[in-house]
């Protein structure tokens, strides 16, 4: 059986990074599901579908097919904020269930395992996940993080902006009714308010060992 590593947290909290890291040492696929989210949201745009019509969505959803998941528009803040609304949607988060779970199950014959990271992936799709993080930091933190990566985009923002959608999207992320965003009861919570990216990891990876060695 192959390995699963969850890693769930708030928005700009580094979790993404991590997550790719963290895949990379271990030899593990890699799935960041928030794309999945970002790719319904960038074809919901395209199209003009009503951000909360979910019988609509999510058939924007049942299409979606891995090569969009490499598309750039998929970083943009208007992406990013379509994303936390259609991820509210039932239908929605049943039609990118089954994506999520067979990657999981089947990260491919070069992979030991799979790295997903999202906001559902310890407590829904992947509630049996051989190790479980949750990364957070404090919000003035997480939003000069994503404005100074809005700005690399070229996009035009201000840090207020940045900081008021942020906490827009973690009021929605953690009270939708579906699946909503929080630590799973056996996850390891990792804050890098204060920490590298390389810090970070050397933490995760330190907590991932000796978790892997008594499996």
């Amino acid at each position: 059986m192959s390995k699963v590593i969850a890693i769930d947290g708030t928005f700009a909290s580094g979790k993404g990074t991590l997550a790719k890291k963290l895949a990379e040492h271990f030899g593990y696929a890699y799935l960041d599901t928030g794309k999945l989210y970002r790719a319904v949201g960038l074809r919901a745009l395209d199209a003009k579908t009503d951000m909360g019509d979910g019988k609509a969505l999510a058939e924007l959803a049942a299409e979606i097919n891995p090569t969009e998941l490499d598309n750039p528009e998929l970083k943009s803040g208007a992406v990013g904020a379509a994303a936390s609304k259609v991820a509210v949607h039932t239908e929605v988060r049943a039609a990118l269930y089954n994506f999520q779970r067979n990657f999981a199950a089947k990260p491919g014959k070069n992979f030991k395992g799979a790295v997903l990271d999202g906001r559902d992936i310890g407590t829904v799709i992947c509630p049996d996940a051989d190790v479980k993080l949750y990364v957070d930091a404090k919000p003035g933190v997480r939003a000069e993080r994503r404005y100074k990566e809005l700005l690399s985009y070229g996009e035009g923002v201000t840090l207020e902006k940045v900081a008021a959608d942020l906490a827009e999207r973690d009021n929605r992320d953690q009270n939708r009714a579906e699946a909503p965003l929080k630590p799973a009861a056996n996850a390891h919570l990792l804050d890098t308010t204060n920490l590298s990216i390389d810090a970070a990891f050397e933490r995760a990876k330190t907590l991932i060992d000796l978790i892997l060695a008594q499996k």
